[in-house]
């Protein structure tokens, strides 16, 4: 058992609370997964500009992974306009002009990369979602949308790395946040990995990540991509996507995995439980609705 939520602010040029959103929405189903807490944030791009997150280990090691990655990003002619590393994660902002899938593939073989993307920052780790908060200031973070999970490890380690979201591997700025299993995992992959896409996590949640992108790249829209993913994928599924524009859901047809969500002219957000609406408006009758199984929908940042 897990819990998802995500949030997207409606309208362009400005940006929300949208850590403090996300923190109060897994506040109220933290119950769902005390193991884990992780947050994809988004935030207005710049031109030529990546944002990379990676893990760099325990505080003895931490220097010499830093060390590497500095030196893959100079092979890549990825120049650092800022940098800090904060707890277990090392954060840069680079001007970067080349092949991104080449790089996002390059840099996993150095250390544990989080995430890639022009508008997007993925920041996870272990404990409830006021301690990686605390560690990482998620609160303060203004943005324009964003997803969040919180985890119950069921079957792989309670680590920082097995934590959600992920992001689509070899593909900027898209994540992923998931409740349930896909039972033809290893089929899909293997289909993908014949096409030479790579992987850095046995989690399903990676796969339709990749899954999806693939099918983006293809100038295939994000609608229409989550509308094949209830065909192609099999197992019990609710799960959210982002990108650097939209933010999309997907149920199976079974609908054993729950969501509920508001919507707004000036927002959408949804849940694993209605509580999660909740602690955004608190004291308030939010008209919520259960998407029906089998369904899928997205939203743009523009009305």
């Amino acid at each position: 058992m897990c819990g998802i939520a995500g949030i997207m602010y409606r309208g362009n040029h400005a940006t929300f609370e949208t850590g403090d959103a996300l923190i109060r929405m897994l506040d109220g189903c933290q119950h769902r997964g005390p193991d884990s807490t992780g947050f994809a944030l988004y935030t207005d791009p710049q031109a030529d500009q990546l944002r990379l997150r990676f893990f760099v280990g325990e505080e003895t090691s931490r220097t010499a992974a830093i060390d590497r990655i500095q030196v893959e990003l100079k092979k890549h002619r990825a120049k650092i306009i800022e940098d800090e590393q904060v707890g277990n994660n090392y954060r840069a902002l680079v001007e970067f002009h080349g092949d991104v899938k080449a790089l996002a593939y390059a840099l996993p073989r150095v250390t544990n990369l989080i995430s890639v993307g022009t508008s997007l920052e993925i920041v996870k780790d272990v404990g409830v979602a006021h301690e990686v908060d605390a560690t990482f200031d998620v609160r303060s973070f203004r943005g324009t949308h964003g997803l969040g999970h919180v985890r119950l490890a069921t079957e792989s380690d309670v680590k920082p790395e097995a934590a959600h979201p992920f992001w689509a591997t070899g593909f900027s700025d898209v994540a992923i946040v998931h409740n349930g299993q896909i039972t033809n995992y290893w089929k899909m992959r293997r289909r993908l990995e014949q096409r030479e896409f790579e992987f850095t996590t046995d989690n399903d949640s990676e796969l339709i990540a990749v899954y999806l992108a693939d099918k983006m790249a293809k100038g295939i829209p994000l609608r229409a991509a989550l509308e094949s993913s209830i065909d192609d994928l099999d197992g019990t599924f609710s799960f959210l996507v982002s990108t650097e524009n939209e933010i999309g859901y997907a149920k199976d047809r079974l609908a054993a995995k729950p969501m509920i969500m508001y919507e707004t002219d000036d927002l959408v957000a949804i849940a694993s439980e209605e509580v999660s609406l909740n602690r955004l408006f608190p004291g308030q009758a939010l008209d919520t609705r259960e998407p029906p199984p089998g369904t899928y929908a997205t939203w743009s940042r523009s009305i």
